[in-house]
């Protein structure tokens, strides 16, 4: 017990913030859809139920990724996280579908919605809840990738350095840029459906959120199919890896390094050449050094190093 409840707090604090923000949103959402009439208030409804459910997958991968590897797994499990991530996807998927139906027959069969000042409220506070929950996971991209970044500066760098975060992180960052977004939407809808004799508009509102959850369900579902195949560190951490390694004063060069992202970790193999001259003990004693070295980085998850003597070429030139 004490074991899944040391994993449970190595998930990913995103997706659980998330999962639970949604929850409550989806619930106010239909309460609001269902007394109002809106279609926009039920297209955000029905966003914020995909938004719980793939960020409570989500969060369950993110902690059973954390396992250790065993026997049967030698290698962890790592890309469990991406699994649940494209069961997400599917989620997404199906909502979107819905939701695009519901666009296209609002804008055939407009509505008169009601209960203008609940809709209003109600969706003043997805957008700060969604808002929250955005810059929250803003700050755990900055905080995974190790940018450099504070103030408004965390929001350009967000973006930028989104794809080097965890999957889980990233799909609730891609997620709630959408609802931040369908929330601003459906406001505008509610405001001009009330105000002017436009009534076109709850129905435009709807499929651009169904659009936008489309958007994401293919993003996120390009990123975690490379993640489950396997794919290369980026280039930023290859480059960090490989000048702990240099650093060592018995190391002359790196002959071969290969390093695959599973999840939010990395898998380190790598050829060392070193200065010639030592006993197979004291290259066995560097070879523990600089691997001590390299899993003391939080991203790295194991370790493979080979021994080689200099062979005078340089083939790792540091950038």
């Amino acid at each position: 017990m004490s074991n899944w409840i040391s994993l449970i707090k190595k998930g990913n604090t995103s997706s659980a913030t998330a999962a639970l923000g949604n929850t409550g949103l989806a619930i106010i959402k239909a309460i609001a859809a269902s007394i109002s009439g809106s279609g926009t208030m039920f297209a955000s409804a029905m966003h914020s139920v995909a938004d719980a459910i793939n960020q409570g997958f989500v969060f369950i991968g993110s902690v059973l990724a954390e396992r250790k590897p065993t026997e049967k797994f030698p290698t962890g499990f790592g890309r469990v996280v991406n699994l649940f991530c494209m069961i997400a996807v599917i989620v997404v998927t199906i909502m979107a579908y819905e939701t695009f139906l519901k666009g296209i027959k609002l804008l055939k069969h407009p509505e008169e919605a009601t209960n203008f000042w609940l809709n209003f409220i109600v969706l003043m506070i997805a957008i700060i809840i969604d808002g929250t929950i955005l810059l929250k996971a803003m700050k755990e991209i900055i905080k995974e990738t190790r940018a450099d970044a504070k103030g408004l500066g965390i929001v350009s760098s967000a973006f930028r350095n989104a794809g080097r975060a965890a999957p889980p992180t990233r799909l609730v960052f891609y997620e709630d840029i959408v609802a931040t977004l369908g929330a601003i939407f459906a406001l505008l809808a509610v405001i001009l459906a009330e105000f002017t004799s436009f009534k076109l508009m709850d129905g435009i509102a709807t499929v651009l959120i169904a659009c936008l959850m489309i958007g994401v369900a293919f993003k996120v579902g390009y990123d975690n199919m490379v993640g489950l195949i396997g794919v290369a560190a980026p280039k930023d951490v290859e480059e960090r890896i490989g000048s702990l390694i240099l650093n060592d004063p018995d190391v002359t060069d790196i002959g071969q390094m290969r390093i695959v992202q599973e999840g939010r970790n990395y898998h380190v193999e790598a050829y060392v050449e070193l200065r010639k001259g030592f006993s197979l003990a004291e290259a066995t004693e560097i070879n523990l050094r600089i691997r001590t070295k390299l899993i003391a980085d939080s991203d790295v998850a194991d370790v493979t190093l080979g021994i080689m003597d200099d062979n005078g070429i340089v083939t790792w030139k540091r950038k």
